[in-house]
């Protein structure tokens, strides 16, 4: 396991977005190594409920809820039910939520995690340890599906000729091996060596977001975060490629009624109440100075919204753009 320190993407800038205040009580739904609740609970005398998927996640932070005894409470479980998660601690309203999206570095530092296509490692990927893994993806699924998985979720052009080489592959031996993989995708898509990143990273991106439901459980704490805050309560979202991104964006646009109206003629008066007020159009990037200390900063970006007192809508994974992605219940029965 590397021994290099995890760094918080965007530290500085989430805190000045969040403004956590004393009394105050935040979620930090991706707990990771515990950057982003230690920075909240070290600026100002607040709680912070913390929620890791990872088992690993929560066992490390048992030193830190110590050491801020009282004020973390650490959950095993998944974001996308934080609003379960959260009330049935007995909190009914949070003054903010923040949420760091993607794959830690410690994870995919973990060789024996399966995240990595640049260490060896079995082929897993589950950041539960729970369900299917990307072996049994590659392994059993068929060819069009494969495809259709990685054209989705990694945006990956070549993505048929890809899952016709891991077919074609499977044939002689089974996949459990994270280098026998990324070895196949490789000779697929080539390399060239002004090649900026890795062929095999799309598609071990997209194994890794379908194998655990990434964008529905994006989706669902999206919904949970605006049922959870109170009325001046910020959600901050720190989104690391353009899937992740382009779903928070949807999701802010509508909810502060940037989105356009379906019938343009319709009064004005039919329009529905934001739920949120936007601290920025626009996406906020790192700067050249965390870029060049932190390169997985680089592709970050952070959107950040202040909750408004008008009632949370219902989630439409349509506007979401996520009506047509394939998922686990669909493919994996």
């Amino acid at each position: 396991m590397s021994k290099r320190p995890h760094i918080p993407v965007m530290l500085d800038d989430v805190l000045e977005v969040l403004k956590p205040k004393d009394g105050g009580v935040y979620v930090d739904g991706t707990f990771g190594a515990g950057g982003y609740t230690s920075a909240i609970l070290g600026s100002a005398d607040c709680a912070v409920l913390a929620i890791d998927r990872d088992p690993n996640a929560i066992l490390r932070g048992r030193e830190l809820e110590s050491q801020f005894a009282g004020r973390l409470t650490l959950i095993e479980g998944c974001f996308g039910d934080m609003e379960r998660l959260v009330r049935a601690l007995g909190h009914e309203n949070v003054d903010g939520v923040v949420l760091d999206l993607g794959v830690s570095s410690m994870q995919l530092d973990q060789a024996e995690r399966g995240f990595s296509f640049q260490k060896d490692g079995p082929l897993d990927m589950r950041m539960s340890g729970q369900g299917l893994s990307a072996a049994d993806v590659v392994n059993t699924f068929d060819e069009r599906d494969i495809a259709r998985i990685i054209a989705v979720y990694g945006e990956e052009k070549r993505a048929r000729a890809v899952a016709k080489a891991i077919v074609a592959a499977r044939e002689e031996a089974v996949f459990d091996r994270t280098l026998a993989l990324a070895n196949i995708v490789e000779r697929v898509i080539g390399r060239r060596p002004q090649d900026r990143i890795h062929p095999a990273t799309r598609t071990f991106q997209a194994l890794r977001m379908f194998i655990n439901d990434e964008l529905g459980q994006l989706a669902q704490g999206l919904g949970g975060a605006e049922n959870l805050l109170r009325e001046g309560g910020v959600f901050a979202a720190v989104t690391f490629h353009s899937l992740e991104d382009r779903v928070v964006k949807r999701f802010l646009t509508a909810r502060t009624g940037r989105a356009a109206r379906a019938n343009r003629f319709a009064p004005e008066h039919d329009e529905i109440a934001p739920s949120f007020n936007e601290i920025a159009h626009k996406a906020r990037k790192a700067s050249e100075a965390e870029t060049s200390v932190n390169p997985r900063a680089r592709s970050a970006k952070l959107r950040a919204a202040v909750r408004t007192g008008a009632p949370a809508l219902p989630l439409d994974y349509d506007a979401l753009g996520l009506g047509r992605m394939p998922s686990m219940a669909e493919l994996g029965a």
